[in-house]
């Protein structure tokens, strides 16, 4: 009887355990690198959040992670393009350079341009908040698709920047590499490899939102930010832009597929002009999404797994 008791109260432990670290790891970020060259992502958690299993590593071209998050983590996840490592061992980015000097970014965030994934997790009425910025400019195409969400929960959809905008961009907002090197997969010489905000190519009160503009009420949308809303309309363009542009799925076991370059022809080239884009946005068919979605699942945790073992094993042993 008392190897019987024992035994439960080992279950039980066990069960906790299982419920507890199911409860603080909920969630994962499935990270895809669909582009024709080399992406290193990089990921910043917010103040009070815990950091990520990585904040910085290599995705070449078909190559996918996932990580997992915790519950409550807040933070971004960006590309970093055009990296390469000099003589020294010191490792820096053409573009979204975290400044750590090497590939995980060490609570360091992305210099701009960068096109920025932004979370907060388990927030405000148990919701999961997200967005795609490109308030600090753009660097490369992104999409970011809920997946496993609860059925109607908030405004729980697919968003993200689909287009290559670096060769549209304007010219007083473009930034080129007078020369980049074949192994980082970058263009040629000259061509735009990402392209400012104008409060970063200005600095103006007017765009950045500051001072008298410091409002919604004074801070309206310029010729620049409407470039990237026009482009990319589900993205935020500048500091308000809340309105069209913050998602939420219901808190829960929701993971967030996380894809640089969602569309399969997208290259890191200058273009003409934009894609064809229509009035809503340049999305996939439901089946494209799923499949981008499906490419990397999160795997259960090898101690999940364990503590089924052993619960199944016991429980037999009691009966």
């Amino acid at each position: 009887m008392a190897t019987v008791a024992a035994c439960r109260a080992l279950i039980m432990f066990l069960v906790s355990i299982a419920f507890s670290i199911n409860g603080v790891w909920s969630k994962s970020f499935i990270i895809n690198n669909n582009c024709e060259y080399t992406v290193w992502p990089g990921i910043l958690s917010g103040a009070g959040s815990a950091v990520l299993d990585s904040t910085g590593f290599e995705l070449a071209p078909g190559q996918s992670q996932t990580l997992s998050a915790p519950s409550g983590w807040s933070g971004r996840l960006w590309g970093r393009t055009l990296c390469s490592t000099d003589g020294t061992g010191k490792f820096t980015c053409v573009t979204g350079d975290c400044g750590s000097g090497r590939q995980d970014c060490a609570g360091s965030g992305a210099a701009p341009p960068a096109t920025l994934a932004e979370f907060t997790l388990d927030g405000s009425g148990g919701m999961d908040f997200f967005d795609v910025s490109l308030v600090d400019g753009y660097n490369l195409p992104m999409l970011v698709a809920p997946q496993g969400a609860s059925p109607g929960a908030g405004n729980c959809a697919p968003t993200g920047c689909l287009v290559d905008l670096n060769g549209a961009c304007p010219a007083d907002l473009r930034v080129t590499a007078a020369s980049a090197s074949p192994a980082s997969g970058g263009g040629v010489g000259g061509a735009g490899v990402a392209c400012k905000s104008a409060c970063e190519a200005f600095g103006s009160a007017q765009y950045c939102c500051s001072g008298e503009y410091g409002s919604p009420s004074t801070c309206k949308p310029s010729s620049y930010s409407q470039f990237f809303k026009n482009a990319c309309p589900r993205a935020y363009s500048y500091a308000y832009d809340d309105a069209t542009s913050t998602f939420t799925c219901a808190g829960g076991d929701t993971s967030y597929v996380i894809t640089f370059c969602p569309n399969t022809n997208s290259v890191k080239s200058s273009s003409p002009g934009l894609p064809l884009i229509n009035n809503t946005m340049t999305y996939f068919g439901a089946n494209q999404i799923s499949a981008a979605a499906g490419a990397a699942r999160p795997q259960q945790p090898l101690l999940g797994v364990l503590l089924g073992v052993v619960l199944l094993a016991f429980t037999r042993a009691l009966y």
